[in-house]
């Protein structure tokens, strides 16, 4: 059991690094203190693909953290 947890903990580190680095950069500046950042693609950012990375990555998180806190009961 302690194996297969460790293999799916592996792999899920290795996905979110890859979901990470295809994500684009919050390159805003200055012009999201004035409120000039507020387009069509900041809006609607949850139906677009940005979004969707966004949402894999917390959830894949999430999951990967609980899975280090298992782990780490599994092996004391």
């Amino acid at each position: 059991m302690t194996v297969l947890l460790t293999v799916i903990y592996v792999l899920i580190g290795v996905v979110i690094s890859a979901i990470i680095l295809m994500q684009e950069g919050n390159t805003q500046g200055l012009g999201s203190i004035g409120g000039m950042a507020d387009s069509y693609w900041g809006k609607n950012k949850g139906r677009s693909m940005e979004g969707t990375l966004e949402k894999v990555t917390k959830f894949g998180t999430a999951i990967f953290m609980i899975l280090a806190l298992v782990l780490n009961i599994l092996m004391k």
